[in-house]
């Protein structure tokens, strides 16, 4: 009897993961939608108004404020997010994709919206693609994501190194290997937060928060991926 006990437990509990689990990833890809059409909708207003670009590019003080902003609020969320509510947490993510827009509104200046149109379906297809294979492979990949992190950090001083240098040929050189590694990092962030999520028994609060974090951090992939994307195939006006 105790050991059908225990089974029966064992059931029930199987099967409040299994209720758990696919309703924390549904909240990861509903957030990280909102943000990027959030994104769109902030960076194609901002684009639109003459006065707000006009403001934008009157002084290199403004971009250098929404670049710093958007860095510390991803360091508050990521950091502090323990501390804050889910409410908080999730006015911060929104906050983010806004400033995020407000910076990204400048493609439009430099690039047609056709342009920024199609490498958008082709960056949401590539996005996908990596994104579902991360979800269902069996392979573990934590070493190669170990190794895509440390050819990140490589790729942000290189890019630093080049804003010194201005050197087209290696622009183009750093755009395929940020492509490359944020196709990398999109399977591997993917299967990491469905590992975490999969040990989540219920949808309280601590576990959308988890879920919080993946939607910011896939985001994040799905954006940088797009402008890597954006530099090879846009054309600039």
């Amino acid at each position: 009897m105790e050991i059908q006990d225990l089974e029966k437990m064992i059931r029930e509990k199987e099967g409040a993961l299994s209720l758990a689990f696919p309703a924390l990833m549904r909240k990861v890809y509903v957030w990280m939608t909102l943000a990027l059409v959030i994104t769109g909708i902030v960076a194609y207003g901002v684009a639109s108004s003459p006065v707000l670009m006009s403001t934008i590019f009157s002084s290199r003080a403004v971009p250098l404020v929404l670049l710093f902003s958007e860095l510390a609020l991803v360091f508050g969320i990521s950091r502090w997010i323990g501390r804050l509510s889910l409410t908080q947490a999730t006015l911060l993510f929104i906050l983010y994709s806004a400033l995020n827009g407000a910076t990204l509104s400048v493609i439009f200046y430099f690039y047609h919206p056709l342009i920024i149109t199609k490498v958008f379906f082709i960056t949401a297809a590539t996005f996908g693609a990596m994104a579902t294979f991360g979800y269902f492979t069996k392979a573990d990949l934590s070493g190669i994501g170990k190794m895509l992190f440390m050819a990140l950090i490589g790729l942000i001083i290189a890019s630093v190194v080049n804003l010194f240098l201005q050197s087209d040929g290696m622009g183009y050189i750093l755009s395929y290997v940020g492509v490359l590694v944020f196709v990398g990092l999109t399977a591997w962030d993917s299967q990491k937060i469905k590992t975490m999520l999969a040990q989540c028994e219920d949808m309280n609060e601590e576990a959308q928060k988890i879920a919080l974090l993946g939607s910011l951090t896939l985001y994040l992939d799905f954006i940088n991926l797009f402008l890597y994307l954006l530099r090879i195939f846009g054309r600039e006006r």
